[in-house]
């Protein structure tokens, strides 16, 4: 005999297929959610069946943090379990389940902004410098690593690419970002080259038994279906490796390098934000390394009242 799911498991269903569906949240997302809205039903209650997400308060979803901070659960870990609750509630609002939300002035403490590494140009001028004329993978992940760095992608969005998303003519590239979000990306005429020199070896790794899912995929696997992202990140470690570049390469880097040399040249904060598909400007200044100095000098010069008396 079956036991019957409790009702606090069958309201975060209900949840987070709302987000999947009517706000386009990402799977890896929807699963860290699951993952700690769970540890909270568990830790809450003695009997995790007898757990009711209507009868918490601010005060039991206070202590619950309180004891995660002293089980040493992160700041980050604790922030998101915050944000995924007060989601929850404000779904069970609509739902006319609840009519408050407990979750609403929850309090944590603040994660530290972790800075992702970049590349410099040179490091990147030589991770690219390899030879693809003569492997169909090796020319695959040339175009592969260009395009990471001439727009800026997602791990995700480059996975997700199909080969129709790019105006070959007009050199764009069409990704869907967080959230479902499209956005058109220029691409640089040296990876715009390398992709149509993938383009033309592309047949070779299509196959017949290709699923209709797959035919349209940008880039392909050896085993004629979209790549992973897992195997993206291997091929990006592979040439990081055989390029002699004696550190571990993620492809979050390439993106970061992308924005971060684009807001050197430029300055222009607002452009690199849309180029990288941030909602917020606030994401852009943390994503990207700012020269504070360089700032300083432009406020400096522009500012009637900042000007320094000679």
């Amino acid at each position: 005999m079956t036991t019957a799911e409790p009702r606090w498991q069958r309201d975060l269903e209900h949840y987070l297929s709302y987000l999947r569906f009517e706000r386009g949240y990402a799977s890896r997302t929807l699963q860290t959610y699951r993952q700690q809205l769970c540890l909270l039903a568990g830790s809450v209650a003695a009997n995790a069946a007898d757990f009711s997400w209507q009868q918490q308060t601010e005060s039991s979803l206070q202590t619950y943090l309180a004891s995660g901070r002293r089980r040493g659960l992160s700041a980050r870990s604790l922030a998101l379990t915050v944000a995924a609750l007060r989601g929850l509630y404000r779904y069970l609002q609509q739902q006319q389940q609840v009519s408050d939300n407990p979750a609403q002035y929850l309090t944590v403490p603040k994660p530290k902004a972790k800075l992702p590494k970049n590349l410099d140009i040179d490091t990147l001028q030589h991770l690219l410098s390899f030879d693809s004329s003569s492997d169909v993978l090796a020319c695959r992940d040339k175009a592969m690593l260009e395009l990471f760095y001439s727009s800026g992608l997602r791990l995700a969005e480059l996975v997700g690419a199909n080969i129709n998303d790019i105006d070959w003519r007009e050199q764009l590239i069409r990704v869907r970002g967080k959230g479902s979000k499209e956005r058109q990306i220029p691409i640089g005429s040296v990876a715009l080259a390398a992709l149509q020199q993938w383009r033309s070896q592309r047949p070779l790794l299509l196959g017949n038994a290709t699923p209709e899912a797959d035919q349209n995929a940008l880039f392909l696997s050896k085993q004629q279906q979209r790549i992973s992202a897992r195997q993206v990140r291997q091929r990006v470690n592979h040439w990081a490796k055989v390029q002699g570049l004696g550190q571990q390469l993620h492809p979050h880097m390439l993106r970061h390098s992308f924005a971060s040399h684009v807001l050197q040249s430029s300055g222009d904060l607002r452009a690199v934000q849309d180029l990288l598909g941030h909602a917020n400007l606030s994401t852009t200044q943390v994503y990207t390394h700012l020269d504070f100095q360089h700032l300083a000098a432009v406020y400096d010069n522009a500012h009637p009242r900042a000007r320094k008396k000679p």
